[in-house]
């Protein structure tokens, strides 16, 4: 007897320990780790649920199984004269968080109040909601307001044709509509300290995942009204802000001097990059940086003129500039080394960065 309930202690660990990795398949995934049939492996998953450890949503195969939150918190702020965020953080997020190790604390302090403050000065919005949820493993953050939306207003401040084009532009870094007030680096580095940091406003929204190689969405099937950020962080994550930062500086003064731009983005639909008028929308902005890391993920192919006026055209102009593509397939590689030959002279920065 003593053996079947230490077993079923360990079935039921194990659930524990990997749900958050297999919501979906975790009765299949505990079955076949213990050479169990799915409805003995089941019985272990509801009595987990019955205990209140875990929640469940959806019927039969297509549950979806979570670790039930330790703390489940929301609240709403209005927007007025004398809301600040490091006072929010103070009184009512850094108590619900707990102990947490300081390193993880440091950077839900900066990711946090870097959000709220963006909606407080930026959302022209009447509110803005909390959401908290604290598990074993991981804490989540919702801020949420309810004004125009980020998108809306990037496209509207910068002339874009297009809501996508916001995406592309926040994913450079140094954008602010307000550069009296902000140095625009504030969502750039939230989205690196997360390990799962989402924005969406309207039809349209971008996220970033920790040892993801740059993987912006751009479609959002449900129109959403304000803004809404999400972040997501282990409880127990070694990274550490200082070094978040230190990843994008490449001289002493620890400058933000350092981006990558994800190519793709720079495609509207469906249509391939071959023009000049698609590279110089690449480029928008990205003068403001010493080092420039184009990643082609994603991009098949690009045109000679696209690859033209990125990599001796834009150049040329900017001697003192590095440029270095990354993830480019023999194709792509092939057309910007066709584009660098053209122009010999010119600064070079071939290949993988060092």
């Amino acid at each position: 007897m003593k053996r079947l309930r230490d077993r079923g202690e360990t079935i039921r660990r194990f659930v524990l320990e990997n749900v958050e990795a297999h919501p979906r398949d975790i009765t299949g995934f505990t079955a076949r780790k213990f050479g169990i049939s799915r409805q003995a492996a089941y019985k272990h998953i509801a009595n987990l649920r019955n205990e209140g450890a875990l929640v469940s949503e959806g019927r039969t195969r297509k549950k979806i199984h979570r670790l039930a939150p330790l703390l489940d918190w929301d609240t709403t702020f209005d927007i007025q004269p004398g809301l600040a965020e490091d006072r929010v953080l103070a009184e009512h997020i850094e108590p619900r968080l707990g102990s947490l190790p300081e390193n993880v604390l440091r950077l839900w302090e900066y990711g946090f109040t870097e959000m709220f403050n963006n909606a407080i000065d930026h959302s022209q919005g009447s509110t803005i909601s909390i959401s908290l949820r604290k598990y074993p493993a991981s804490t989540e953050i919702w801020v949420m307001d309810d004004g125009v939306g980020i998108f809306k207003k990037i496209q509207q401040a910068l002339g874009l044709m297009d809501e996508r084009q916001a995406v592309l532009e926040l994913a450079k870094g140094k954008l602010t509509t307000d550069p009296s007030r902000h140095s625009g680096e504030g969502i750039f580095f939230s989205s690196r300290s997360f390990d799962h940091f989402v924005i969406t406003s309207g039809a349209t929204y971008f996220t970033h995942e920790a040892g993801e190689e740059e993987d912006w969405i751009l479609e959002n099937e449900r129109g959403l009204t304000g803004t809404n950020v999400f972040m997501k962080l282990s409880n127990h994550t070694s990274r550490v802000l200082k070094n978040v930062f230190d990843e994008f500086s490449t001289d002493d003064n620890y400058g933000f001097n350092k981006t990558v731009v994800p190519v793709k983005l720079a495609r509207l639909g469906t249509e391939n990059l071959i023009s000049r008028s698609q590279a110089k929308r690449l480029l928008s902005r990205v003068d403001k940086f010493e080092t420039v890391l184009f990643d082609f993920r994603d991009v098949d192919t690009i045109g000679q003129a696209f690859a033209d006026e990125i990599f001796r055209v834009f150049a040329a102009q900017h001697p003192g500039m590095k440029l270095y593509p990354i993830n480019a397939n023999d194709e792509v590689s092939q057309m910007i080394l066709r584009a660098r030959h053209a122009n010999p002279d010119g600064p070079q920065g071939q290949g993988e960065p060092g």
